[in-house]
C-alpha cells in the first residue's frame, strides 16, 4: 500500500548497499533479509565494533571467507574488488568501494549527517533509518539529493515511512484525512484476572481499568481516567516524537499539542478517539499527527507498533457496508480508521533500496519541508556548562523533555533536540523553558548548517518544483483541502 512518485519498474536491477550502524538491531534485520534476496548485496558494513558485526554475520549464515575486517580505505577497496564484504570502523572509508545506496542506521546525528552528505557528494543515494539525523537535517539532505538527481528517502519497514506511505495512499484516493499516527512501541496488556497491566517486562496494578474497557459517552473523560490508571508506566518516548517530526516533514500533518495526546486506546476505538472535539473526540483541529498507547487483553492481537489514518466518512451506505465487514468506523458513523498493524524493520526495507536505486521513493508523500520542530524543554533548572548527553534505548537527552512544536509556534531560534544532543549549555536554562540555539555551545557545526539551510523558503520550493514526481500534486492537493497546513 505504497504511493510512488512515478510508476516503479526496476526489472532485474541489482542493488549494492553500504550499511552504517551495522551492529544494531535494524541492521541485523536487513542483513538477515539480504541473505534471501539474490539481487540485494551488502558491500561495506560500518560499525565501531567490527568484531560484533562479523560475529553477527556468521550467525546469519554469511561465510567467514566472504568477510574482511578493513582498517582503511585502501583495504576496503581491495576487499570489495575481491568480492568480499568489507567490515570497517572507518566511516571515511565507505566510499572506497563500489555501491549504489547508503543505508544510514547509526542513530548518531553528526556521524549520520556526515556519511549521508559524503554519499550524496559521491553521486550515491541515501536511505535514512536514523530519525535523529532526519529530524535535524532531512529537509536539507532531501533538497541536496534532488539537486543532484538522487534519492533521499525514509525506509519501508520503519514506522515513519510506513505512515507516510499509508497517508499518501489515503490522500490519493481523495479520502478526507483528519489524523495520522502510530502506536507507541509497546502495548499495554491488561489482565482482568489480576487487575494488572503489563508493558514489555514491567507489570503494575491497574484495577481501575476493569471499569474502563469501554469508551462510554464521554470519550475524553474515559481517556483521562485510563491515563490515571496506568500512570505508573512511562508515556511519551523521545523516539516517538522524533519519528512524528519526520512524518510531519513528509506529509504536512502537524501535532495537535506539543506533547501529543497519547490516548490509551484500543485499536477498535481509533475512529472515535481521533474525531474532532465537536464530535466527541480529542482533536482541536484536523491535520494532526499523533501517537497512541495500544490497550489490549491477553491473547488479543498486538498493534505491533503499526500505523493508522483516521478519515471523515462520506457516503453513509458505503461506510456502513465497510463497518459490517469489520472495518473501524466511529459509533456516530462520521469517522473511520484504516491501519497497518505492523512494522517489519529491515525485513521490508529492500523495497525501498531497489526503488531508490531505480530513482523512485516508495513512501510517497511530499518532498520534506519543515512542518514541525522536534525540540526540548528543560525538565529542571539546568546550569551553564551542563552536558546534554544523548543515551538510552530511546536516545533521550539528559535533563530535557522532548516536545513537537508546530513550525509556526516554534520561536525562530528554537534548538532542534538532536542539535542540542552532545552540546553543553552556554548559559542557564530555567525549568520548562525551550532550548534555544543561543543556549548551546560545542554543538556540531555541520548539523547547525544543515538545520539552517533546511529552512523553507519560497525560492527553494520554486527551484525544486521541476524535480518533483508527477504524483505530488495529486497527493498534496487532497490533503490541503482540509487545511492540513493550517
Amino acid at each position: 500500500m505504497h504511493v510512488r512518485d512515478e510508476p516503479l519498474d526496476t526489472g532485474d536491477l541489482p542493488v549494492r548497499y553500504a550499511l552504517s550502524g551495522a551492529g544494531g538491531g535494524f541492521a541485523r534485520t536487513l542483513l538477515a533479509q539480504s541473505r534471501l534476496i539474490p539481487w540485494l548485496s551488502p558491500v561495506v558494513l560500518c560499525d565501531l565494533d567490527t568484531e560484533r558485526v562479523r560475529a553477527m554475520c556468521r550467525e546469519l549464515g554469511y561465510a567467514e571467507s566472504d568477510m574482511e575486517i578493513c582498517r582503511d580505505a585502501a583495504s576496503v577497496g581491495e576487499a570489495a574488488r575481491a568480492g568480499r564484504i568489507a567490515v570497517t570502523a572507518d566511516a571515511g572509508a565507505l566510499g572506497a568501494a563500489g555501491w549504489d545506496i547508503l543505508v544510514e542506521a547509526t542513530g548518531s546525528p553528526a556521524a549520520g549527517l556526515a556519511m549521508a552528505e559524503a554519499a550524496l557528494g559521491a553521486g550515491r543515494h541515501v536511505a535514512m533509518v536514523s530519525k535523529e539525523v532526519d529530524a535535524v537535517a532531512g529537509v536539507y539532505l532531501a533538497r541536496t539529493a534532488a539537486s543532484r538527481g538522487l534519492v533521499y528517502t525514509p525506509v519501508d519497514g520503519d514506522q515513519p515511512a510506513n505512515l507516510i506511505g499509508l497517508t499518501g495512499w489515503a490522500l490519493s484516493l481523495g479520502l478526507d484525512v483528519v489524523a495520522i499516527g502510530k502506536s507507541s512501541e509497546y502495548d499495554l496488556v491488561y489482565d482482568p484476572a489480576t487487575g494488572s497491566v503489563t508493558q514489555l517486562d514491567t507489570t503494575v496494578p491497574a484495577p481501575a481499568l476493569s471499569g474502563l474497557l469501554e469508551l462510554g459517552d464521554d470519550v475524553p473523560g474515559t481517556l483521562k481516567a485510563r491515563a490515571r490508571a496506568v500512570a505508573a508506566l512511562p508515556v511519551g518516548a523521545t523516539a516517538d516524537y522524533c519519528e512524528m517530526a519526520v512524518v510531519a516533514a513528509h506529509t504536512g500533518f502537524r501535532p495537535d499539542t506539543e506533547r501529543l495526546h497519547y490516548p490509551v486506546a484500543r485499536p477498535s476505538e481509533l475512529a472515535d478517539v481521533y474525531a474532532l472535539r465537536a464530535d466527541g473526540g480529542v482533536l482541536e483541529r484536523p491535520g494532526a499527527v499523533d501517537v497512541f498507547s495500544a490497550l489490549r487483553l491477553p491473547g488479543e492481537a498486538s498493534f505491533a507498533g503499526g500505523v493508522f489514518v483516521v478519515v471523515r466518512t462520506h457516503d453513509p451506505v458505503t461506510w456502513a457496508t465497510l463497518a459490517g465487514k469489520g472495518h473501524v468506523v466511529s459509533r456516530d458513523g462520521r469517522y473511520a480508521a484504516i491501519y497497518l498493524p505492523y512494522h517489519l524493520m529491515g525485513v521490508e526495507s529492500p523495497t525501498t533500496l531497489r526503488a531508490a536505486v531505480a530513482g523512485h521513493r516508495t513512501s510517497g508523500g511530499e518532498r520534506p519541508r519543515r512542518s514541525a520542530v522536534l525540540a526540548g524543554r528543560a525538565e529542571r533548572a539546568l546550569p551553564a556548562g551542563t552536558e546534554l548527553a544523548m543515551g538510552g534505548h530511546h536516545h533521550d537527552v539528559t535533563g530535557v523533555r522532548a516536545v513537537l512544536l508546530r513550525d509556526e509556534d516554534a520561536p525562530a531560534d528554537t534548538a532542534p533536540l538532536y542539535l542540542a544532543a552532545g552540546a553543553r549549555l552556554a548559559r542557564p536554562v530555567a525549568e520548562g523553558d525551550l532550548l534555544r540555539i543561543g543556549d548551546l555551545t560545542d554543538h556540531d557545526p555541520d548539523l547547525a548548517r544543515a538545520w539552517t539551510e533546511g529552512a523553507d523558503t519560497e525560492d527553494a520550493d520554486t527551484e525544486d518544483a521541476d524535480t518533483e514526481g508527477a504524483g505530488r500534486e495529486a497527493l498534496t492537493g487532497a490533503g490541503r483541502r482540509e487545511g492540513i497546513r493550517s
